[in-house]
């Protein structure tokens, strides 16, 4: 089988960079570098994607030893039926690793079309480490190099104000452009450069925060020969991902026009405000992850795909993004179509998710993206809501650490876990909820106030411990 590069694919040319990535990995492979694929083979956008590696260690020479191409596969469920999309990315044209080839990583701000930075580093990238000097080749944190690389075209074009870039970072954190900006600034300052490029910093630049979604889980290692199959080539940086794809970035009609994904038929949505995707993103697919996950496990189950085919817990899962929807002030189609996609997206056969490991840190996960969902229902119907309020007496229970004899894969803080187990030791079912509920470090509130949930709590434990999970649903729903 022939090697992949550009000879023998016929790739030769290349693109001008316009976009220089920090991150080689497969989520941006999947995503970031598949939506500019788009945009060339759609609207002859002729981008090339310059690759950075972050950290000392990567993937760059397995980037180049393929001249930059890799196949990704897009495998899933839509509307029931399975698809496999098959698509040859083109549009890296080089790789570096700043820290072995720092000359080359600084002449990256001298390409004249370059347009856009784009990021993942992972949450724990976009950090500020003092320590960091812009005579080190590179700087330790992500920031500080993307300052140096900044500083370096500001220097080149004589701060030509045409010059700026568009910085679209990807990492999972609130507010990520505005924190990257904040950082960037900070270098300027602590490195005393002048006030004249922190203006061109403000002014030539724009920054925009973003919301990814799409679940990639990356090289199929397991089923390889598989993949491998279906190609005339021998590629060693396959990537799988699900068909889904959102991409929310903040900004007016002037990104539009720079990025024209509006004529593709990408789902890239350019907006004023991302909270709204976040928020939905958050409570449905998210939130019935973790609600999901003490009840399924309870139940007997191991995955997510199993979970929501299952007879009971489908129509649980299905019944807890209802009542998450409800709480939800947006478009009620849009509500509709975005759950739809969820659940097709939990069926994927192609990804083989592990309630156990959706099982981490479940309380602050609860926390965060069910809590929320359960009062807000509260609030507005003045009665609680049946399929979270069991899904939260589940959990409690799982948290117990053994069902049936048998440990659960309970992860967490050692403090937390202990917590739990002093509760467990209360004996009386009404004595652990209180002592569950009332925890502030657990919820950040103590839920003893919320009129009938502590009552609630106890006739579902009681139901579970009496009558298993199916039946102690069916009889907690007869009462509520």
């Amino acid at each position: 089988m022939k090697k992949l590069n550009r000879v023998n694919t016929g790739l030769e040319k290349l693109n001008p960079i316009k976009v220089v990535q920090f991150g080689e990995g497969n989520f941006l492979r999947a995503f970031v570098d598949y939506a500019f694929h788009k945009l060339n083979k759609e609207v002859d956008f002729n981008a090339g994607i310059a690759v950075v590696q972050p950290l000392k260690d990567g993937m760059v020479n397995m980037i180049n030893e393929q001249d930059g191409l890799y196949t990704l596969f897009m495998n899933g469920i839509k509307k029931g039926e399975k698809i496999q999309d098959i698509q040859l990315i083109d549009n890296i044209v080089k790789a570096i690793n700043p820290y072995t080839e720092f000359a080359d990583y600084l002449a990256l701000a001298k390409e004249e079309e370059l347009q856009f930075i784009v990021s993942n580093t992972t949450e724990a990238g976009i950090e500020f480490i003092d320590t960091d000097t812009p005579d080190m080749q590179p700087p330790v944190a992500f920031p500080a190099k993307l300052t140096v690389l900044l500083y370096e075209r500001f220097k080149h074009f004589n701060g030509d104000a045409s010059k700026g870039v568009t910085i679209i970072p990807c990492e999972l954190i609130d507010y990520n452009s505005e924190t990257l900006k904040k950082y960037i600034l900070q270098y300027a300052d602590l490195w005393k450069l002048e006030d004249s490029f922190k203006t061109w910093l403000t002014e030539a630049c724009t920054y925009h925060s973003t919301l990814v979604d799409r679940i990639v889980p990356g090289y199929p290692r397991a089923e390889i020969e598989d993949y491998n199959n279906k190609l005339d080539y021998q590629d060693n940086l396959i990537v799988a991902a699900e068909p889904f794809f959102l991409w929310a970035i903040e900004g007016g009609e002037d990104l539009k026009q720079k990025l024209p994904f509006h004529k593709t038929d990408l789902n890239v949505k350019i907006v004023d405000d991302i909270r709204p995707f976040k928020m939905i993103k958050v409570r449905i697919l998210n939130g019935a992850h973790t609600a999901m996950v003490p009840t399924s496990l309870l139940y007997g189950n191991k995955l997510v795909m199993e979970t929501v085919n299952g007879d009971f817990t489908g129509k649980f899962v299905n019944s807890v993004i209802s009542e998450i929807s409800e709480t939800l002030a947006m478009d009620k189609n849009e509500i509709a179509a975005y759950s739809e996609e969820v659940m097709d997206r939990f069926k994927n056969p192609f990804i083989k998710h592990a309630l156990a490991d959706i099982a981490l840190n479940s309380i602050s996960k609860f926390k965060v993206r069910v809590l929320p969902s359960l009062l807000g229902y509260y609030n507005a119907n003045k009665k609680l809501p049946v399929s979270l309020t069991f899904s939260l007496a589940s959990l409690i229970q799982f948290y117990k650490g053994t069902w049936n004899n048998e440990a659960l894969p309970v992860k967490d803080t050692p403090e937390l876990v202990e917590a739990f187990n002093s509760a467990w030791q209360l004996g009386a079912l009404d004595s652990v909820v209180d002592a569950v509920l009332a925890n502030t470090d657990f919820w950040g509130q103590d839920l003893t106030k919320i009129n009938g949930l502590s009552e609630a709590l106890v006739v579902a434990l009681t139901e579970i411990e009496a009558n298993g999970i199916e039946k102690g649903y069916a009889n907690f729903s007869a009462k509520y």
